[in-house]
């Protein structure tokens, strides 16, 4: 039996400064910070299991080999044995080595009938659909890594999307800020800020921020300002040059040279801080970072008029609940800036006296005590085509969680913002700690049972982190709740996104603001960071998809009608009505060109109206399977008519009972060309797989479909008129082309017949 091999078809929600790759940490059940020393890579390493696709595809050519196989050896065995009695024990005749030939004839038409019944071309209209799929995906953002992800992402269940820049621009806005107990919906200037706390906000962001991220101005007049590097650093840098200081001049008086101690983010801390000498003594420590962490370790505040005070646990209450959750319910990303003081001399209220320096390594005495500058709300507006884009996944099957780093209130916001969230509906929004404490048992182990009650509700997943993003993924993959294991798609852009991007069945990188170890770890680049550009990859996965369900349906017609008249004429008439070299043309058509034709469909918005066929679905649906035996039904009656009683009808010489090897009659070149000529018209048919009745709907639309249907109608035509013995035809008379056209025509008014059969009342056996 021949083998068919088929081609393998191989954010942390950036938080107000740079993370880099040597402060990976991930957090266990209680919040401590454990190294990872391995960590990325070891997460990132381990393979993914055959695709979905590409299992059903190796099962069923299995099965195929198998059918083929017996038929053609029992049809070797049919011819032969009926040649041997005929010769040797009808007419009783002596053994000639001429006889030698005859039986290489029979071989050579059970080798044909396997040639006809394995789909060779089953692995090339995978790969043509997979390469012609990947080549349009480029257009529409989505650069793809990994062949196999391509046919994943149109079984995709679950979609675990990032926040920043992946629903939202990524253009980040100061447009609230509380100073001095004041709080301004619109952007202050010195003059409105006691000067010596301006000066502190201007300096400590200016300082405190990753120095790649920069504001420049637009290339062309009227043009927004470009904003390069940290998105969140950029707005806050937009905000001090609101205030009327620029922040360049601050960065050149204090270069990074000048830096005692630089506490980088990570998703544990959610801030940085950054240790700079002071001009008279000391050092001056800056923080920035999520506000409710921040706040928690001040204990001064610049009251009105720039007057210190102490910020009490009453006051930090206070803000949170009229100024920070305010903010965050409107959608804000909420940072704190803060700083604090380390002197030689005689120390102010909020000034640490220090006779050597501080001990920089004790980072949680280091940063407490801090004076709260102020707070900023920044606008990161959700893009204006993402809504649309979510309610499409929506109403094709597909659940749409955010993972996000940011304050609950945010998340809910900007989740409610992109249809995430519904009125009325029963989800879930948890925290990251509340996540880890549902999840996990009285040992802190996760438990997969436990992860069974959160995911199916849960709609957002705020102040995670990226190792709570990739037990969440894990978990759904893993689940048992549902008997089709969800098919699962995660996006992300920072390092320590890795593993979940490889845990997914499929992970979306960032090209633009994603790390080269997200890149690495992905199986498709958004090459836009935009959230509508993984619905248009469901949207080729699924074309992919139905693409091979369209050259199967096609071809295993072929395939039945084919081996079936090779078989029962070996039976009926010792000998095959369709000649070796004439079913090397039909497996050429069906094979190659029907790969070609089949394979490069353009996809349509209908095929987001459906569900996920799902992991254990048959790649053969019961329309399928309804049409191929339809029209093998059809196909079978006319040629098995015109074998019996074609030569009566259209009064022409029988070709049955000639000599194995005679020439060519028109008797069977009808035959040929009438199975060709219901091949080529099946082919329109073979278009539609859903039970749409328009087969001829978007026929134009593919240059390549209609150019190779007429390249085989023309090639068709030469080879009847001017084949002869090369292969086996004779020239037809006008009147007989109209018959062989008639019935490939009758093709499509069976197809309508046959879609009129509802598929819900076949038997069982088509399922």
């Amino acid at each position: 039996m021949r083998s068919l091999t088929f081609p393998l078809l191989g954010d942390d929600d950036r938080e107000p400064c740079k993370m880099q790759t040597s402060d990976i940490l991930k957090s266990d059940s209680d919040g401590n910070h454990v190294q990872q020393s391995i960590g990325v890579a070891a997460e990132t390493s381990h393979k993914k299991e055959k695709s979905v696709l590409q299992a059903k595809l190796t099962k069923l050519a299995i099965q195929i080999g198998y059918a083929g196989s017996t038929i053609a050896v029992l049809t070797v065995i049919i011819l032969v044995i009926q040649f041997c009695i005929k010769t040797f024990v009808i007419e009783e005749k002596p053994w000639k080595n001429t006889y030698a030939n005859n039986l290489v004839k029979h071989l050579i038409i059970g080798v044909t009938v396997l040639v006809v019944a394995v789909p060779e071309g089953l692995p090339l209209a995978v790969t043509l659909s997979l390469a012609y799929s990947v080549k349009k995906m480029m257009k529409d953002n989505n650069l793809v890594r990994h062949l196999d992800a391509c046919e994943t992402m149109g079984n995709a269940t679950a979609i675990c999307s990032d926040k920043t820049g992946t629903l939202t621009t990524n253009r980040m806005t100061v447009v609230q800020s509380y100073i001095c107990e004041k709080l301004c919906k619109v952007l202050p200037t010195l003059n409105d800020i006691p000067n010596h706390v301006g000066t502190l906000i201007a300096q400590g962001i200016s300082v405190n921020s990753a120095y790649t991220s920069n504001i420049l101005p637009g290339q062309n007049p009227g043009d927004l300002p470009t904003q390069v590097g940290n998105k969140t650093e950029c707005a806050l840098l937009g905000f001090v040059q609101g205030l009327g200081v620029k922040y360049q001049s601050i960065r050149d008086e204090i270069t990074e040279d000048k830096f005692t101690r630089v506490y980088t983010f990570n998703s544990v801390r959610k801030s940085m801080g950054t240790v700079i000498p002071r001009p008279n003594g000391g050092f001056r420590l800056y923080s920035k970072g999520a506000s409710e962490i921040i706040l928690k370790k001040c204990a001064f505040i610049y009251g009105h008029d720039g007057v210190l005070e102490k910020f009490t646990r009453d006051m930090q209450e206070r803000l949170i609940r009229e100024v920070i959750e305010p903010m965050a319910c409107d959608g804000l990303r909420t940072i704190c800036i803060a700083y604090r003081d380390f002197v030689p001399s005689k120390a102010a209220v909020n000034e640490v006296h220090i006779e050597n320096d501080p001990n920089f390594d004790d980072e949680e005495n280091i940063m407490s005590n801090l004076t709260c500058l102020c707070v900023v709300g920044i606008e990161d507006p959700v893009r204006p085509e993402v809504p649309d884009a979510i309610r499409k996944c929506q109403r094709a099957g597909i659940t749409v969680r955010m993972v996000t780093g940011d304050n609950i209130n945010t998340a809910r916001s900007i989740a409610s913002k992109c249809g995430i969230l519904k009125p009325n509906e029963d989800f879930l929004i948890l925290e990251g700690k509340e996540f880890n404490r549902r999840i996990r048992d009285s040992n802190g182990d996760i438990q997969q049972h436990l992860i069974d009650k959160v995911w199916p509700k849960l709609r957002v997943l705020a102040r995670s982190s990226p190792t709570d993003k990739y037990n969440l993924v894990k978990g759904i993959i893993d689940s048992t709740v549902s008997e089709n294991r969800e098919v699962v798609a995660v996006t992300g852009d920072g390092t320590n996104d890795g593993p979940a991007l490889k845990k997914a069945d499929v992970g979306f990188a960032m090209g633009i603001a994603g790390t080269d170890v997200a890149k690495e770890a992905s199986d498709i680049i958004l090459t836009d960071d935009n959230f509508s550009s993984i619905v248009k990859a469901v949207l080729w996965g699924r074309n992919v998809y139905d693409s091979i369900a369209k050259f199967l349906q096609f071809q295993l017609t072929v395939n039945v009608v084919a081996v079936i008249v090779a078989f029962i004429g070996a039976c009926a008439v010792q000998d095959s009505p369709l000649k070796a070299v004439q079913m090397l043309w039909v497996n050429l058509i069906m094979d190659t060109l029907a790969s070609l034709a089949l394979a490069t469909e353009l996809p349509t918005p209908d095929l987001l109206l459906r569900k996920p066929y799902g992991r254990t679905k048959p790649l053969i649906s019961r329309t399928m399977m309804k049409n191929i035996l339809g029209q093998a039904f059809y196909q079978l009656i006319i040629i098995f008519g015109l074998l019996f009683i074609g030569d009566w009808l259209l009064d022409i010489e029988s070709g049955r009972g000639q000599e194995l090897g005679a020439g060519p009659t028109e008797h069977f070149t009808i035959i040929f060309n009438t199975f060709v000529m219901m091949t080529l018209f099946n082919e329109i048919n073979a278009r539609k797989i859903h039970g749409q009745r328009n087969v001829v709907e978007g026929l134009f639309t593919n240059p390549i479909f209609y150019t190779i249907w007429i390249f085989t109608m023309i090639s068709q035509v030469i080879i009847i008129q001017y084949g002869k013995m090369a292969f086996s035809t004779k020239a037809l008379s006008i009147d007989q082309w109209l018959w062989c056209v008639f019935f490939g025509i009758g093709t499509l008014v069976w197809g309508q017949v046959v879609t009129s059969v509802p598929t819900r009342k076949l038997p069982k056996i088509l399922s």
